[in-house]
């Protein structure tokens, strides 16, 4: 996930909309963790490689942030989920189906959410927002 999310931090947006703007300035004023066993020295400003993932360490981070926090990954979201870090899930249904890959959502895990808000976009995307009790 670090491998494609980092193109924000030299991608040429001057002639992309603005919506992509926005994204590239969050993504570099961002302070960001990659948990990897791989990535020796990550190649973006504010970026911190750490080995292992640790719950508390994300428990303490949570209890003093003064903004969201959020998280990119199927492992990671995973891993987040099962410990109950997650508060709010904003869901992108895509209508196309590819099959396989990572699953985002812990196997034999149950989690009943509230449903805050719904989106369709024209191009058959729906975003849901929901929020973890």
């Amino acid at each position: 996930m670090y491998d494609v999310m980092v193109a924000w931090e030299t991608m040429q947006l001057d002639d992309q909309p603005e919506v992509m703007r926005d994204f590239a300035e969050i993504w570099r004023a961002a302070d960001k963790i990659v948990y990897s066993n791989t990535l020796e020295t990550p190649s973006s400003a504010r970026t911190r490689v750490e080995r292992v993932f640790d719950p508390e360490a994300i428990r303490q981070l949570k209890s003093s942030a003064v903004s969201d926090i959020s998280l990119g990954g199927p492992t990671l979201a995973a891993h987040a989920i099962k410990e109950g870090l997650v508060d709010e899930y904003h869901l992108l249904v895509v209508p196309v189906v590819v099959g396989g890959g990572v699953a985002a959502f812990p196997k034999d895990f149950h989690l009943q959410l509230e449903l805050l808000d719904e989106r369709r976009f024209r191009s058959g995307v729906v975003h849901l927002h929901y929020r973890s009790p």
